[in-house]
This record gives C-alpha cells, sequence and structure tokens, in this order.
C-alpha cells in the first residue's frame, strides 16, 4: 500500500486516478517531465488543472537538458531535409530553447 500523501493545500491525496498512452505519448510525457524538474504527478496534475509549469534549474533540470540536446543533435544529424523533421522534434526544440532562453535570461539578473 502506497503513503498518504498530501498536495499544496494540505489535502489528502487519496483518489487514483489512470490512463493509458502509447508509447511515443509516454516517452514525451517523460521528456516533459525530465525537462521540468518536477515529479511526473505534479507535472500530470498541474498540466490538467491548467496551471502554469514553472521549470526551475536545478542540477537534474540540467542533465535533462543536456540528454535533451543530445537526441536532438543525433536527430539532426540523421534527418536529410526539414522536410523530414517531425512535429515532436519541433517542439521539443521549441520546448528546450524555451526553457535556455528564460535560464539565461533570469541567470544575468
Amino acid at each position: 500500500m502506497s503513503t498518504k500523501n498530501r498536495d499544496r493545500q494540505q489535502r489528502w491525496r487519496c483518489v487514483t486516478v489512470g490512463f493509458r498512452m502509447s508509447k511515443e505519448e509516454s516517452d514525451q510525457l517523460n521528456r516533459l517531465v525530465a525537462l521540468s524538474g518536477m515529479t511526473k504527478q505534479d507535472y500530470i496534475i498541474d498540466r490538467l488543472l491548467n496551471r502554469a509549469v514553472v521549470v526551475v534549474g536545478n542540477p537534474r533540470v540540467h542533465k535533462a537538458l543536456k540528454d535533451q540536446m543530445t537526441d536532438i543533435l543525433q536527430e539532426l544529424r540523421r534527418i536529410t531535409s526539414a522536410s523530414k523533421m517531425t512535429p515532436e522534434l519541433c517542439e521539443l526544440i521549441q520546448l528546450v530553447s524555451t526553457i535556455y532562453s528564460k535560464m539565461e535570461h533570469e541567470g544575468n539578473h
């Protein structure tokens, strides 16, 4: 049996919600969670409830960014033209660049 948890308002989290995803959707979710630095549970709840996901730079987020940049570079080397870029790759590049941009902006203040 799992341990009881409380949310941000100190309410008991006692309801379990489950759903199915494709392998590709699961991989994408795992990338987004890693880049956010949040737990998967907190990330999903915040997204479902339309709350802003705020990425706070920490060693885990920096490693996830580095790993994603490595994956992006490998994929860009693999494809032969921009027309072969998948929407998922374009979205990932946009997300990683946005995170880097915000982290750089915050670091300059």
